[in-house]
């Protein structure tokens, strides 16, 4: 059937895409009779991660000069935006009279902020969410694959949390991960109440999946778009609670505090009219997201247009802790060919559901399951010390995601169904899911560091929560698939009702201002920092991103 679609690809794709095909009946073979890839060693994985994983070069970092994490090495990109001045307009300002007074100001519009909203409402807070570019965009409707819950009979919240600190090479904090995996069960609930429509039998029980480095299969999803259709019912139902004020196109540029050290508000950015809003809160919620659109190391990302770790940024100039800065996500199958689509993922979903990872031979080289972090070492092992990528006529490398081994697997019609979303957009070029396979590479996709939060959300400045990719902790040096969704509500949730319980609660503000800058300021002087280079950026910068290969 493949030999029809072949001139659908390019002259250095076709003749490797043909092996693909040769070999696909004996492996459907193999796969039918429970045969596969074998998994690797501990010993081989620690390797692997070491020679070959970016978070463990030092090529493209540098140590950081100032601040709370002075000394580490991270890459040159974030460190630049962290070791970075305020707009000079700011420092220029003398009077900080609040255009808007609020009890919960949230700053970000995706589902962690969406949902931290809902919980301050629900508390009796009334609410401004300041949203960077419309509400709802953002990394959590990029997401494809699912949300991973402990709720069948054979799984525990105790297993899940095992798998968690796993993935993450025990290098998670404990309590945010009881924390996750503890409220997993009643946001299920809560999304199956608000309407969220999941992938279910005909006797309404939940589909599950496996997810790479899961010992039970608990990923709950809604076909290829479940970001979306999270998204879709929260924004839905913050948006019919009265308390709830969006304000769109209104990122935040600084943190204000007062005298005592705690969060009171902050400043945004009218993008539109290119005019700043002084915000007075009795509370202050981080819910940035991340850092993709920084291209770390060059790589393309998956990552939303704001991805561009403004929360890092205003956190780290407050002084609070930072933690496991080094290391991102980089998702295995970010799509390498149609180049156009070059960095947008085919989720982890199609390997659970049989797609092999194939070298340009049409050979397997690796466990399409294992955790994210290796099998994203061991595509580019194969690509770069064994020369077995394929190569596109821009000169991008991949490897093969053979996606029609799935219908084989599992029955026509299968494809179509698990994937609606990236089926049709692969329709659209031309290019059968169910007769061609794509070519994959490593795409920059998840911001594993972040802000030091406790269980509550809470930060290390009275006042100041967070909550989502922007925090650090949950998934330790790496996260598995299907957590990030249940991180952004389960923290959400908790930071919202922290917040609101602590702006009711606690005794007025002081006068707001940038007291939190000057110590920080000064050790940028004295590092000798260049005052042309200020952040948040708040949108990226193109024209010279390299690719990634």
């Amino acid at each position: 059937m493949i030999r029809s679609k072949l001139s659908l690809l390019p002259d250095g794709l076709r003749e490797s895409a043909r092996l693909v095909e040769r070999g696909r009946s004996d492996r459907f073979t193999s796969s039918r009779r429970g045969e596969r890839f074998p998994s690797l060693s501990l010993s081989v994985r620690r390797a692997w991660l070491e020679e070959y994983h970016p978070d463990h070069h030092a090529d493209g970092k540098r140590l950081l000069q100032v601040g709370s994490a002075k000394g580490q090495l991270v890459a040159t990109e974030l460190a630049d935006c962290l070791e970075s001045w305020p707009r000079p307009t700011l420092l220029q300002r003398r009077s900080w009279q609040p255009d808007l007074t609020t009890d919960v100001l949230i700053i970000g519009g995706g589902g962690a902020g969406t949902a931290a909203a809902i919980a301050a409402a629900q508390a009796g807070a009334r609410v401004l969410m300041a949203t960077k570019l419309r509400h709802g965009d953002s990394n959590t409707i990029m997401a494809e694959g699912g949300m991973q819950v402990a709720d069948q009979e054979c799984d525990s919240p105790l297993l899940h949390y095992l798998d968690v600190l796993g993935g993450g090479h025990f290098s998670n904090d404990p309590a945010l991960v009881e924390a996750l995996v503890s409220d997993g069960p009643m946001v299920l609930r809560w999304l199956e109440q608000l309407g969220m429509s999941f992938d279910k039998f005909p006797t309404g029980r939940m589909q599950v999946r496996h997810g790479g480095g899961t010992s039970r299969k608990r990923l709950h999803s809604a076909g290829d778009v479940t970001g979306l259709e999270l998204m879709r019912v929260i924004q839905h139902h913050a948006n019919q609670m009265p308390a709830i004020t969006v304000l769109p196109f209104a990122p935040a540029i600084e943190l204000l505090t007062d005298e005592q050290g705690r969060a009171v508000g902050a400043v945004l950015e009218r993008l539109p009219q290119q005019q700043t809003v002084v915000v007075a809160a009795g509370a202050v919620i981080l819910a940035t997201g991340g850092l993709g659109r920084l291209h770390l190391g060059g790589f393309v990302t998956s990552n939303h247009y704001g991805a561009t770790a403004d929360g890092l940024v205003m956190a780290y100039r407050a002084g609070l802790p930072l933690r496991d800065l080094p290391f991102n996500q980089y998702h295995p199958t970010g799509i390498a060919w149609p180049e156009e689509k070059a960095g947008l993922l085919l989720t982890e979903k199609f390997r659970s559901l049989g797609a092999p990872l194939l070298n340009r031979h049409g050979d397997p080289f690796v466990y399409a399951l294992e955790p994210r972090d290796i099998t994203t070492a061991a595509i580019l092992r194969e690509c770069r010390d064994y020369d077995n990528g394929v190569t596109t006529p821009s000169g991008r490398v991949g490897v093969w995601l053979d996606t029609p081994m799935i219908d084989m697997l599992h029955g026509q019609g299968t494809l179509e169904r698990e994937f609606p979303g990236r089926f049709q957009e692969f329709m659209h070029k031309g290019i059968d899911l169910r007769e061609l396979p794509v070519l994959i590479y490593p795409t920059l996709h998840y911001q594993n560091g972040g802000v030091v939060i406790q269980p509550d959300g809470g930060t290390d400045m009275p006042g100041l929560f967070a909550a989502g990719e922007v925090t650090g902790g949950v998934h330790g040096q790496n996260r598995l698939m299907g957590n990030a969704l249940l991180e952004i509500l389960v923290f959400g949730l908790r930071a919202g009702a922290s917040a609101a319980r602590f702006a009711s609660t606690t005794r007025p503000a002081g006068q707001p201002g940038l007291f939190h800058l000057e110590p920080f300021l000064e050790e940028l002087k004295q590092a000798q920092i260049d005052p042309q280079r200020v952040a948040p950026l708040l949108l990226p910068v193109y024209g010279a991103v390299r690719s990634g290969n």
